[in-house]
């Protein structure tokens, strides 16, 4: 499962205008670190500074813990055969369900299964007509099997049934928990396919088949589905045969023969156009709307490449009989990893010139194709130990940037993912047994933290053994439930080592460490000096100390000279032979710990480090910090990150360049606008030439325009454009929109809302109405802030009409968390205008309509915050500005 995540870009959006007031944090202790490392081969030594005298109180918390197991396995579900059709103007689901069984050890003669909302019509010995008594209570159908079974025997039941899937609830992650939806089912809306399709994960599936609905459960499966012949079908495995029938429709047989986890069972139904690929001998499929059918392999780009760079890295290959991909309307999360068919939401669907320099599919696409070996092939046991699934699945997006396009690239993903983590919130163990709800298992920790703790593993082991015990963990777990311990275990056989230490702070306590670090060199004995104290608290579960063994790179000489060393204790000082004072010594020269620190480096030591070093970590921060601090030596770093290797410094010291960097500068702003690797570092090129008031910038933006196929480059182009003539931009604007020019999409929607806004003309407001639900990211913002202004001098009829569809996206959890936030914010604004207006209105009848329109927004955005769900955006909403 790929959760939908706000970006980080998102977030410091969201600060500019507000305070997020974060989730609250929880209260779980856990037991301290049990093992301390086997291992003491420090290069360097390292002088321990003795108690703390300000350390917090470490008694052991003897109160009870709250504690989520497994399942208990009574009868192990071995197969799966239904029979489903649908009535669509009901959304119905009937169903037959042929199950078969055997005791899991004890013997047994009830079975239970998970069966939510259904009406069950008779519940029968396998393949006979002899009934069994049943009840049906509670979402769960218990069944008395007549008499006693071993576990050497089995045995089968029929259950024909109705199921009405209805949703109770959702979470931030996974928004409805309806399991199985109907997508326009009685064809309402004329701009909607009709489709069904299901989200099962975490234990939603029951909600259209009955079924021991766990994940610690597996078994085999064959689904005839019968549909309208017109409805292509997509299930898990194979289609083994399609069967027109009588009455206009088709039957499709869908079987899998390898076991895999019930909230892994998939469908998906409707229009879709079937694009074909393939990888080795394995069909791979990607089923996409018709409109996007030429853009499909773009879509899912590398999914081939990515199946063989991955069944290499891991010594296994793909273990699954096909690969398809799906793209489906209104889905309640980011994608999902259903054994061999990938459910992902329309965002993913782009065509060709949007995708360009898009990571954002690539990662998403390589998440859930990992997910194959981890999570569906290896499946957690229970939802507390989820990491075992996404934390793999969050580590391959590092191991495809890694392979594509290098370490810069990936060590910027692995940036992006500590700062999620550590601005997420809450603090809880990894594997964590405390959860209230399973569905809170979905957040930063399980994500983004199990994916960095992989790479600090895999940074402390070496490629080698890494990825010689996962192999090993894949095979001897093969079609099996695990725990964080089958890892340790799979870790410690293959390297020698005993790996308690790492694991237990890593995955069974909370927190991470919080650094001081401070520099110094001490001329009479000739060593630089590291001081290092571990800062964190503990009153959450977190070890007052954490082990580390970190990297030391020490700069002299125009060499650098790396040194292992081991932190064990609170605080620690660390020295290192020097004839003279280095330039730089950098703790943690991989960047591969996940904490927080205060790396008290000098203005003159980040310099050489932005300079010297070859990590795109170290570089990053240097540049950030010294442009934090409003250093004299920032200018001369902005001049050497104008040719970094990596786009995204080049596209920050665009950023950042002053009227005084842009003198002279031209000629290389033009150089990069016509030719950088990078279409973000094109369009920031051109947005500079206009600052610097270049004289060719409005031929070179019109050639960018025409030439340029990058949407950023374009909107960029037409920005300028239009700055110094309105009238060709506006023209421009127009043929983007008039269907002779098809790249009017993303950035570009953005730029051409700026333009028809700014006309204040009404002609424009089917523009808007048009495309407000296909903008989404930061563009989404301006979008509607555009559509705002036009709304404000709006006709009644069409001001009440726009105004009912933007409070349909802000209400609608299908729609994204930017595209909600831009459309309530837009919503916000506009009452605050007609509460200015009316304020200052000398006309009663004015005053009275406006204040009118004013307490109706009023209402309508308290609604949309009642009915918020995700945590983030309800801190965003409470603090939205409000005229009195």
């Amino acid at each position: 499962m790929k959760k939908t995540i706000w970006l980080l870009a998102c977030t410091l959006v969201l600060w500019t205008c507000t305070t997020t007031q974060k989730a609250p944090k929880t209260t779980e202790e856990i037991p301290e670190l049990v093992a301390e490392t086997l291992l003491d081969t420090l290069v360097v030594e390292g002088e321990g500074m003795g108690e703390d005298e300000n350390a917090e109180d470490l008694s052991e918390d003897t109160s009870p813990k709250p504690y989520t197991p497994s399942r208990p396995r009574i009868n192990d579900l071995l197969h799966t055969r239904l029979e489903l059709s649908f009535d669509w103007a009901k959304e119905e689901v009937m169903g037959k369900a042929s199950l078969k069984f055997k005791p899991y050890f004890n013997p047994s003669s009830v079975l239970e299964l998970d069966a939510k909302g259904f009406e069950i019509k008779s519940v029968t010995v396998a393949g006979s007509k002899t009934p069994l008594n049943y009840t049906y209570a509670e979402d769960k159908l218990k069944i008395q099997l007549g008499r006693s079974y071993n576990r050497n025997e089995e045995y089968g039941v029929d259950i024909e049934y109705i199921a009405r899937p209805k949703a109770s609830g959702g979470s931030s992650a996974i928004t409805s928990n309806q399991g199985l939806f109907f997508i326009n089912p009685r064809k309402e809306d004329p701009d909607k396919p009709q489709q069904i399709w299901t989200q099962g994960e975490t234990e939603w599936n029951s909600r259209w088949f009955p079924t021991i609905d766990s994940p610690n459960e597996r078994c085999t499966q064959e689904i005839y589905v019968t549909v309208d012949k017109k409805f292509v079908t997509l299930s898990n495995g194979v289609m083994v045969s399609s069967t027109n029938n009588p009455n206009g429709t088709r039957t499709d047989y869908w079987k899998m023969d390898l076991p895999h986890a019930p909230y892994l069972f998939m469908l998906a139904i409707g229009e879709f156009a079937v694009v074909k690929d393939k990888w080795r001998n394995i069909e791979v499929n990607y089923y996409v709307e018709p409109a996007y059918e030429a853009d499909a392999r773009d879509i899912f780009a590398h999914t081939p490449e990515m199946l063989e760079f991955f069944s290499n890295r891991l010594g296994v290959n793909y273990p699954w009989p096909k690969y398809s991909q799906v793209i489906v309307r209104d889905y309640v999360s980011g994608a999902m990893e259903n054994t061999t068919a990938t459910i992902f939401g329309d965002f993913v669907q782009k065509h060709k010139w949007e995708l360009i320099d898009d990571y954002d599919n690539q990662k998403i696409v390589a998440h859930e194709l990992f997910h194959h070996w981890f999570g569906d092939y290896v499946t957690c046991e229970s939802w507390p130990n989820l990491s075992m699934n996404e934390g793999f699945a969050n580590y391959s997006e590092y191991l495809w940037f890694e392979k594509k396009y290098g370490r810069d690239r990936a060590d910027h993903h692995l940036m992006d993912e500590h700062a999620g983590y550590l601005g997420g919130g809450g603090i809880h163990p990894l594997i964590h047994f405390a959860v209230k709800d399973k569905d809170d298992m979905f957040d930063a920790h399980t994500y983004n933290k199990g994916g960095s703790i992989l790479h600090m593993l895999r940074t402390y082991l070496g490629d080698e053994v890494f990825f010689t015990a996962l192999k090993n963990y894949l095979s001897q777990n093969a079609f099996k439930s695990v725990e964080a311990h089958n890892l340790r275990l799979a870790m410690e056989e293959v390297s020698g080592e005993d790996l308690n230490w790492f694991f237990n702070q890593w995955y069974f306590a909370a927190g991470h460490p919080i650094l001081n670090i401070n520099y110094s060199y001490d001329e009479a004995s000739k060593e630089a000096v590291v001081e290092v104290e571990q800062t964190q608290t503990t009153d959450e579960g977190t070890p007052s100390v954490f082990t580390l063994p970190l990297k030391a790179d020490v700069y002299l000489y125009g060499e650098k000279k790396t040194y292992d060393i081991w932190m064990k204790e609170r605080k620690q000082t660390f020295r290192f032979p020097a004839g003279s004072k280095p330039d730089l010594v950098n703790l943690d020269g991989d960047r591969a710990l996940l904490c927080e620190s205060e790396d008290n480096k000098t203005e003159e030591q980040l310099a050489f480090q932005f300079k010297t070093s070859a990590r795109f970590r170290d570089r990053i921060d240097a540049f950030n910090r010294l442009l934090e601090g409003e250093s004299e030596l920032f200018g001369k770093v902005v001049e050497q990150a104008l040719d970094d290797p990596y786009w995204f410094i080049r596209s920050q010291a665009l950023d950042n360049l002053d009227e005084e960097m842009l003198s002279g500068k031209a000629t290389r702003l033009r150089e990069i606008a016509e030719k950088d690797s990078h279409s973000e570092c094109r369009a920031k090129a051109l947005s500079a030439l206009a600052a610097a008031n270049d004289p060719e910038i409005l031929g070179v933006a019109k050639a960018a325009f025409q030439k340029d196929q990058a949407l950023a480059v374009a909107a960029s182009a037409l920005q300028i454009i239009n700055q110094k003539n309105s009238t060709e931009g506006l023209a421009l604007a127009d043929q983007l929109t008039s269907g002779k020019d098809n790249r009017a999409a993303g950035p570009l929607l953005e730029a051409i809302a700026e333009i028809y806004g700014a006309t204040g003309d009404q002609k424009y407001m089917s523009f808007f109405e048009q495309n407000m639900f296909k903008v989404d990211g930061p563009a989404a913002l301006s979008f509607y802030d555009n559509f705002q202004i036009l709304l404000s001098k709006a006709e009644p009829a069409a001001l009440d009409k726009a105004i009912e569809k933007m409070n349909s996206v802000s209400m609608s959890a299908t729609h994204s968390l930017w595209r909600r936030f831009a459309s309530t914010r837009a919503l916000n604004s506009l009452r605050n205008e007609f509460k200015v207006l009316a304020a200052r209105s000398r006309d009663t009848a004015t005053k009275t309509s406006l204040t009118t329109r004013a307490e109706s927004l009023t209402k309508m955005i308290e609604s949309i915050k009642e009915n918020e769900k995700n945590e983030e955006l309800i801190g965003v909403y409470s603090q939205l500005p409000v005229v009195r």
